[in-house]
C-alpha cells in the first residue's frame, strides 16, 4: 500500500511547491511534483536533535529508561523523529549504567544514541556543567563504554586541552564514535589539532568556549573554518544573538551548521525548579539557569521552535530545513538512513502550517498519535 502526503514539499535541493511524497513500507518510495496538489501545509524532513538532555518532564542525563523513553516521546511530538539522548559530566558508573540501560532503547529505535557531553571538559569553561566530575580523557573508560554499548555510543564531546584528549579522539574515530570539541578553553592550534586527530563537531558553538580574539582566534574560529566540522548551534535568542546566529550560518553554510536544542527536562513544562546533572537549575520566562551562579543551563527549547527562531532570524526556509534535519543526521553518520526527503530514506517528516507550527509528525511512515 502507498501512502501519499501532498503539499509544499522541502527537497534537499529546493522547494516542490505542488508536490507529493510518496511512502511505502515504512520508506519514501518517491518525491515528485504533483500538479493536482493544493498549495497546502510544508512538508519537511523529520528533525534530527543530535543534542538534547531531555524534555516533557523528562531527563536523559540520570539513565533512567522509562525516563528517557518519555522525554524522546515528548520530542517526537514536536517533529524531533531522531535524537541521541545527552547526558551530562558525571561519575563513570552513571556513565556504564546509562549506556546499559539506553542501549535497548536504540536497538529498538526510540533513541538513535547516546552522546556523552563530558566529563573530559575544561574546568574554566565548564558552564552548567558540574565541575565536581571533570576529569582527563580515559582512553579505558571510553574502550569500555563502547564495548558495552554495541553501537549505542554515538559522540563524545571533549576539550583538546586537557591531557590525553587527542588520543580519546584517535580511539573515538577509529571505533566510528563522532568526536566533538565543547566546554573548552583551547586555542586555536590546540583546536585544529583536535580536528586533524578526527573531531568532527563543534559542541554548542560559541556557548562554553574561549570567545573570539583577534589576536588568539580561539576555539570557535578553529572549527568555524574547518570543512570537516559542523557546528552546532543553539537558535532561542539567548544562547545566541540573531546576528551571531546568522554569521556562523553564513560561514558555516547549512551544509555545516546544525541546530540543536540543548533542551533539559524542563522544555515544554511551566517555569520553576529542576534538576540537571545533580545541580539545581531554575526556569524564569523560559530560560533555564543555574540556581547557584546563573549560568545558563541548557534551554527549554524544541526542534520546531529552533526552526521557526532560525527563519525569524533571516535563515531560508530550505536552509534551516537542512540545519534541522539533513546537517545533523549526517553529522552523526545517519545521513543514509534519514534527515531528508528522498527516495529510499526512513519516512520521517514533519507537515507544517504556514506559521511553522506542527500539524502532524511522521515517524517510519506511520502518523504520530
Amino acid at each position: 500500500m502507498t501512502l501519499r502526503v501532498t503539499g509544499k514539499v522541502v527537497t534537499p535541493t529546493g522547494v516542490i511547491r505542488q508536490g507529493c511524497v510518496e511512502i511505502r513500507d515504512g520508506r519514501i518510495s518517491a518525491v515528485a511534483d504533483y500538479p493536482s496538489a493544493r498549495d497546502g501545509h510544508w512538508i519537511v524532513p523529520g528533525f534530527v536533535d543530535m543534542h538534547t538532555h531531555g524534555g516533557g518532564g523528562h531527563t536523559f542525563t540520570t539513565g533512567d529508561p522509562e525516563s528517557a523513553r518519555q522525554a524522546a516521546a515528548f520530542h517526537l511530538g514536536h517533529g524531533t523523529t531522531t535524537l541521541l539522548a545527552s547526558l551530562v559530566s558525571s561519575p563513570f558508573a552513571l556513565m556504564r549504567d546509562a549506556t546499559a540501560a539506553f542501549r535497548p532503547l536504540v536497538e529498538e529505535g526510540v533513541l538513535a544514541g547516546i552522546h556523552f557531553e563530558g566529563p573530559y571538559l575544561s574546568a574554566d569553561r565548564c558552564g552548567a556543567q558540574n565541575p565536581e566530575f571533570l576529569r582527563d580523557p580515559s582512553t579505558a573508560e571510553l574502550a569500555e563504554l563502547i564495548e558495552l554499548g554495541g553501537g549505542a555510543v554515538r559522540m563524545v564531546t571533549l576539550a583538546p586541552e586537557r591531557d590525553g584528549a587527542t588520543a580519546a579522539i584517535e580511539l573515538l574515530v577509529g571505533r566510528g564514535v563522532v568526536a566533538a570539541v565543547g566546554h573548552t578553553d583551547a586555542s586555536w592550534e590546540q583546536t585544529r589539532a583536535a580536528v586533524a586527530a578526527g573531531a568532527s563537531v563543534g559542541t554548542h558553538l560559541f556557548n562554553g568556549m574561549r570567545p573570539v580574539h583577534h589576536r588568539e582566534p580561539g576555539p570557535v574560529v578553529a572549527l568555524l573554518e574547518a570543512p570537516s566540522v559542523v557546528c552546532e548551534l543553539v537558535a532561542d535568542g539567548v544562547h545566541l544573538h540573531d546576528g551571531m546566529l546568522g554569521f556562523a550560518t553564513s560561514v558555516a553554510g547549512p551544509e555545516r551548521a546544525a541546530l540543536i536544542t540543548d533542551a533539559m527536562a524542563a522544555a515544554g513544562m511551566p517555569d520553576g525548579e529542576y534538576e540537571l546533572g545533580g545541580q539545581a537549575v531554575t526556569v524564569a520566562d523560559g530560560v533555564a539557569r543555574l540556581s547557584r551562579d546563573g549560568a545558563i543551563a541548557g534551554s527549554t527549547l524544541t526542534m520546531d521552535a529552533a526552526l521557526r527562531h532560525a527563519v525569524g532570524a533571516g535563515v531560508a526556509l530550505p536552509d534551516a530545513c537542512r540545519m534541522v534535519s539533513t546537517t545533523p543526521a549526517r553529522a552523526i553518520g545517519l545521513g543514509d538512513r534519514v534527515g531528508a526527503l528522498q527516495t529510499g530514506l526512513r519516512a520521517d517528516l514533519v507537515v507544517l502550517d504556514d506559521d511553522l507550527n506542527v500539524v502532524r509528525v511522521m515517524h517510519g511512515g506511520d502518523w504520530v498519535e
